[in-house]
């Protein structure tokens, strides 16, 4: 009996002190294969041990992350689907005042552009102008018109020239304190002195009731090609010299013809006249000069000289006389 409990407690004080030193030698052994880890790094035999689990483990972190990944989708999904409404209505707010403010901007943009484009001409030609905003128009079969915000407390008066930041558009007709009716260049009843930038060949730029322009009075021994520059001549004192006006569009010379029948394309466009300037004065050079008006009677003269003369008639008596 004695010896069973002494061979018992000798069995029960063995286990504890088994464990100890296993523990012991374990972490010994841990710290020894750190230490060698940390001298040789990838060398040595710890190094190939190590690069082989790692191939033997990608596998399986692989197939971890593509079976946790729908998860942390589904958990992403579900926290946007328990957000609150008050949120879900601050962030639609916040989106539309951002795409009105987007709208604001873009408007100035395309204003500041319309504007420096009317400081450009106002520049490049050293016109005397005032600026004024387009109010309404009336483009129908009857008239082609506009009405500005500035009259004759601005010191407008019938007469005057008007432009956008493109080119010429037309002219007072009537003015009120604080607006102006403006005849635009399409009117049938719109007449500008006008030439042919490249050889300065003159004519008459007329409207029409279906709005398109001709280049009238142009000499049919005068060249004009498609694409050419047409511009203001400065005969007749209202519009300055060399404003530009459009482009050649179409040219037919017919046999026999004493004129081109030319038909151009204005720079400006009717539909998207907003603001524009009206020209309250010219200068000596904005003038035709004598040699100018000289070219512009040339046609007339040629058009006289090229007319034939009556035959003169000799009376014969009669043979009973």
């Amino acid at each position: 009996m004695a010896n069973s409990r002494l061979t018992g407690s000798g069995l029960s004080g063995t286990a504890p002190s088994t464990g100890g030193r296993t523990l012991i030698i374990l972490v010994i052994l841990s710290l020894s294969l750190f230490t060698a880890s940390v001298r040789t790094h990838d060398a040595g035999v710890l190094g190939v041990a190590r690069s082989g689990f790692t191939v033997i483990a990608t596998p399986f972190r692989m197939v971890g992350s593509a079976i946790t990944a729908p998860f942390y989708g589904l958990g992403n999904i579900f926290a946007n689907l328990t957000a609150d409404q008050q949120t879900l209505s601050e962030l639609r707010e916040e989106n539309e005042m951002l795409r009105q403010r987007n709208v604001e901007l873009e408007e100035k943009a395309l204003m500041a552009d319309r504007l420096a484009s009317l400081m450009e001409i106002q520049s490049t030609y050293n016109l005397q102008s005032v600026a004024a905003k387009v109010i309404s128009s009336s483009t129908d079969s009857w008239t082609a018109t506009i009405i500005i915000d500035k009259g004759s407390s601005s010191g407008l008066t019938v007469g005057m020239p008007v432009l956008d930041g493109r080119g010429v558009i037309g002219r007072i007709i009537s003015v009120s304190p604080n607006s102006s009716v403006v005849r635009l260049i399409q009117d049938e009843n719109s007449s500008v002195p006008a030439m042919i930038q490249s050889n300065r060949a003159q004519g008459i730029l007329n409207g029409s009731a279906g709005g398109s322009l001709s280049l009238d009075m142009v000499r049919s021994d005068l060249n004009a090609e498609i694409d050419d520059v047409v511009i203001t001549s400065g005969l007749g004192g209202v519009y300055p010299k060399g404003l530009p006006i459009g482009r050649v569009s179409v040219v037919d010379r017919s046999p026999g013809a004493l004129y081109l029948e030319i038909s151009v394309e204005p720079y400006s466009s009717v539909q998207s006249l907003e603001e524009v300037l009206v020209i309250t004065s010219l200068t000596d050079e904005q003038r035709a000069t004598a040699e100018d008006i000289a070219e512009a009677d040339a046609p007339e003269m040629s058009a006289v000289s090229n007319v034939p003369e009556m035959p003169t008639v000799v009376e014969q008596p009669d043979a009973g006389e």
